[in-house]
Parts: structure tokens; C-alpha cells; sequence
């Protein structure tokens, strides 16, 4: 295979992005122009619907281009490039207005990478073309309502009937099950093993009979999760990802690219504009000479900068293989920095908060300020975080 040279690859990205989508719009960076402030996408089902269609699409038109999957294996659809060419496509793509692509996210940078990992090759060859080409949407079924932190404690079962397994249980906090197609799922195969021993992972059919997928509520007042009940779900021992009872290595592959994907991108594009809004605000309410605010901005601002050099330098060591646990201080640095912002501007706005509509500081801020709590439980508890990297990263003994 003949590979491009960087400049060769960039043409031909700018040369599809031209055809594909309109260039983006200059934009003025003032208040008013700025979106609201959230963390998760919260839109009505008919919207969604919209906009998960024109992901679709796009994604289609960039599979059809070889633009989808630069860095994969040939064999499963990718291009086997360099990542330094991913880096290309994505400066490229930066200057045009392409459909949201958040829908893809968990498929892509979790699910389809333990795939790679623990998959045998029929299965690979089953889903990843797929993924990538935006044919299937996935999603990952873990918590449950009576494991959550623990997650080991889980207590869905499968159990084998033949060259099937039937699975019975429900699965909490499961982002996009609403439009997905396939999802991943941890499942207890031995109810007398060791907790950790016990566990199988499968490739789980979202359309399949006796999946039931009801939004949750949250306090925001919008409903990104999902809870997920499969009442005897039927699936073909070919969707089983790794060994029997060995579904916590698979697990720990997933939830390694969820805690990159955490702190190191996902939920950190929703910061863009946040840091130049505090600004904003402080400015607007002429607060912005208080040398105690502005002290707490800095706190802010050094804050997420710290994060991003040393996620940079995190993702620099190790690009070439599986995220190591050192990606976990990602995740709670971002759990920090979010929860300081949320903090300042609850001192800022006081009561202003919840009573105002005003965009400089009111209902605004208030969506965010409401979805900062839950940075801190999702992909891991703060706790359990640290206790990760206290053992694995730091070698410290082992939390009884």
C-alpha cells in the first residue's frame, strides 16, 4: 500500500470536505451569539432523530471517501494510516459546518476499540466496518442500579442454552440506547465464582425482542441517559466478546477508552467558550476588578490548562498502544475543573442564578451548573478513581 504524503492527504481531505458539507461561517464571538452552556446534548426526540439521520450521512460519505477510519486496519475497513494523518483530517475539518457526530462517540472511541482488542476476527469483521461507516450506532451496558461504583457486583445474567445465550437483567445511565443499534454488555455467566471471575462479555442486538429502553430524567430537565431492561434477550455465542467468565479483562479495556475519551476529549469539546464566558460574565456584572474573582478566574483557567498540557503529554506516551491507567487522573482533573467553575459561578450569580434569564448569568449558567455533578459518578466515581490511581499508577497498597 502506497501511503500519501501529508500534503497529498490533506488535499484530498479538503478536496472531499468541499463536496461533502458547506465551509463554516466566521462567527463573532459575542454573548448572545453563544450557545447555551451544557455538558450533555439534551434536544427533543424529533430533533435528535434529525440530527442522528444527518450523522448518518455524513459519516456514509466520509466511509465512501476512506476517511473514516484513518488509522485502522485494512482488513476491518480502515486505512492504516499514521495518526498524524488523523491529525491532518481533523485541522482540515475544523474549517466546515459537519453534522454532529456526538452520536458515534461511544461506539467509536470505547466499543469499537475492545472490539480490536478482545474480538475474535469474524466478529471484528461483523461490526467495525459498520461502526465506522455510521451503519450501526453502539453503546455500552454496564451500571446497574444495584452496582454502580461496584461494578463487579453486577447482577444481569447469561445463561448459555446452547449456542445462545439468554440475558435477563437492566442496565442504568446508558447513554444514546435510545438510537442505537448494538451495544456492549457485561453479563454474570457463574453465580458461584469470585465476582470479578464470573463475568462475560457479548455484543448485544439494541432492536433485538425483550430490549426496552426508557429515558431517565434528569435535573436539568433533559434526559441523555437511559435506563435498559432485556427481559430473555437472545444472543448467539458469535457475539461473545473474549472467554467465558473472563468479561472483566473486556471490561477494563472499555472503560480505559471511556476514561481517555472522558478526559481527554468527549465532555472536554463542551468546554469550548466556557472560560472566555466566565470572563463574560464577570465583565458584564462589572465584577471583573475584584481582585478575589479574578484571583478565583486564574484557579479556573490554570486549572483546565494544567489538564490539557498533561493530557497532551499523557496521550504522547502512549497513542501507540491501550490507554494506560495514568489516563484515569484525566477524568478527575476534568471532575475538578468543572466542579471549580460550577463553584465560581454560583458565587458570582447568587440567587441570579435560577431567578435570571439574563444570558450573561442566569437560566444559562444554571443548565451547566446542574450537569457538573455528574462528571464526578459517570465512568467511574471519583473514588473510585483515585483508589485506581493510588494502586495502578502510584503502586500504593490496595484499599481494603
Amino acid at each position: 500500500m502506497q501511503i500519501p504524503t501529508m500534503d497529498e492527504f490533506r488535499d484530498e481531505c479538503i478536496t472531499f470536505l468541499e463536496t461533502a458539507v458547506p465551509r463554516r461561517e466566521a462567527k463573532h464571538w459575542k454573548q448572545s451569539d453563544l450557545d447555551p452552556i451544557v455538558l450533555f446534548k439534551e434536544t427533543d426526540p424529533n430533533s435528535e432523530r434529525e440530527g442522528v439521520a444527518a450523522a448518518r450521512t455524513f459519516r456514509k460519505k466520509l466511509h465512501d471517501a476512506g476517511l473514516a477510519w484513518i488509522t485502522g486496519p485494512l482488513e476491518y475497513g480502515g486505512r492504516a494510516l499514521p495518526s498524524r494523518y488523523e491529525t491532518i483530517y481533523s485541522q482540515a475539518a475544523a474549517a466546515y459546518d459537519i453534522p454532529d457526530q456526538g452520536c458515534f462517540g461511544v461506539g467509536l472511541t470505547m466499543i469499537a476499540q475492545t472490539l480490536l482488542a478482545h474480538g475474535d476476527d469474524s466478529i471484528k469483521k461483523r461490526y467495525l466496518n459498520d461502526l465506522f461507516s455510521g451503519a450501526k450506532i453502539a453503546c455500552q451496558l454496564f451500571s446497574e442500579p444495584g452496582a454502580g461504583s461496584d461494578l463487579a457486583g453486577m447482577s444481569t445474567k447469561a445463561i448459555r442454552d446452547g449456542e445462545q445465550w439468554v440475558i435477563t437483567g437492566q442496565k442504568v445511565w446508558t447513554s444514546g440506547a435510545q438510537f442505537s443499534d448494538i451495544g456492549e454488555i457485561i453479563c454474570r455467566t457463574d453465580t458461584k465464582a469470585p465476582k470479578h471471575q464470573g463475568l462475560t462479555a457479548f455484543i448485544v442486538d439494541m432492536h433485538a425482542p425483550g430490549v426496552v429502553v426508557r429515558p431517565l430524567r434528569q435535573m436539568t430537565g433533559g434526559a441523555s441517559f437511559n435506563e435498559v431492561f432485556l427481559e430473555q434477550v437472545v444472543v448467539g455465542d458469535s457475539d461473545r466478546l473474549g472467554n467465558i467468565h473472563a468479561g472483566w479483562s473486556v471490561a477494563l479495556t472499555t472503560l480505559m477508552h471511556e476514561r481517555k475519551s472522558i478526559g481527554a476529549g468527549g465532555v472536554q469539546d463542551a468546554l469550548t467558550g466556557i472560560r472566555r464566558r466566565l470572563t463574560t460574565m464577570l465583565q458584564h456584572f462589572e465584577l471583573d476588578a475584584d481582585p478575589i474573582l479574578r484571583q478565583e478566574l486564574m484557579k479556573v483557567h490554570t486549572g483546565f490548562r494544567v489538564a490539557q498540557i498533561t493530557n497532551q503529554r499523557t496521550l504522547e506516551k502512549i497513542k501507540a498502544g491501550l490507554p494506560g491507567n495514568e489516563l484515569s487522573t484525566a477524568k478527575l482533573a476534568l471532575a475538578n475543573n468543572l466542579s471549580r467553575a460550577s463553584e465560581f459561578v454560583a458565587r458570582v450569580l447568587g440567587s441570579q442564578l435560577i431567578a435570571s434569564t439574563d444570558t450573561a448569568g442566569g437560566l444559562d449558567w444554571a443548565t451547566f451548573v446542574c450537569s457538573t455533578p455528574a462528571v464526578r459518578i459517570f465512568g467511574g466515581t471519583d473514588e473510585i478513581i483515585r483508589n485506581i490511581i493510588a494502586e495502578r499508577v502510584l503502586g500504593l497498597p490496595k484499599d481494603n
